[in-house]
């Protein structure tokens, strides 16, 4: 009484297939499927490994084209279960294609999934490669901080793997050199124009260099003029 058409419980021709769409309209439905599924992945490429996070690729992507189809087909009258069904095995079968395809073809899986990237090279940031990341300094840092890490001297290398987790290595304490402080309460430290003589870090990059007392120097790797005085302590869980 609430509907504006009456319905026909059970009825199985409705149930499978649509009285708006002939049959042919299955072969679009697979068209839409593989249209959907690579602007799906081409969608995760743009937002970058923090999106996925633990998730690959794949897996994100398949739970997100078959959560709709499911969602309709199970809340409304006019979605035909036998549409949903071939949206479920055009991406499944496209799940399975991609999985092969990046298990026989290695630069394929890097373009796709994205090889482990360099982000801290022996203290320091690497520029070039932090910068075509979707990733702040902000973020990197705070992965840092949950491996009790107190500044970048500490970190021998430090990477971002496909899965948008950050994997680090360290120097052994008796290496641990002078590097940026990475802790919140000592971004108020930055200044442009050094007041004391000493070793300060570059706030942008990270590069350790002395500078003299009321010098306003610039980075000789990365040519930015904020500082910060550089940490030099071992890193103590």
């Amino acid at each position: 009484m609430f509907l504006a058409a009456a319905i026909q419980p059970f009825d199985w021709n409705r149930i499978l297939f649509s009285d708006e769409a002939p049959p042919l309209f299955l072969l679009e439905v697979v068209l839409r499927c593989v249209l959907t599924y690579l602007m799906i992945i081409g969608a995760l490429r743009v937002t970058g490994r923090r999106g996925v996070r633990q998730l690959s690729i794949f897996e994100l992507s398949i739970i997100l084209a078959l959560g709709s189809a499911a969602g309709d087909a199970m809340l409304y009258h006019d979605t035909p279960l036998l549409h949903a069904a071939v949206v479920f095995g055009v991406v499944s079968g496209l799940y399975l294609l991609f999985n092969r395809l990046t298990e026989r073809f290695p630069k394929f899986s890097d373009w796709l999934e994205g090889a482990p990237v360099l982000l801290v090279e022996d203290g320091e940031i690497n520029l070039p490669n932090f910068t075509r990341q979707n990733l702040t300094q902000k973020e990197l840092f705070g992965e840092l901080r949950l491996r009790q890490v107190e500044h970048l001297g500490q970190v021998r290398r430090a990477y971002i793997e496909a899965t948008g987790e950050v994997s680090i290595y360290f120097f052994a304490d008796e290496d641990v050199r002078p590097g940026l402080p990475i802790l919140p309460e000592r971004k108020a430290d930055k200044r442009h124009r050094v007041e004391q003589a000493g070793t300060y870090a570059c706030a942008c990059c990270g590069h350790v260099q002395p500078i003299a007392k009321g010098e306003q120097a610039q980075c000789t790797s990365c040519h930015e003029g904020v500082w910060i005085p550089a940490c030099d302590a071992r890193r103590i869980a």
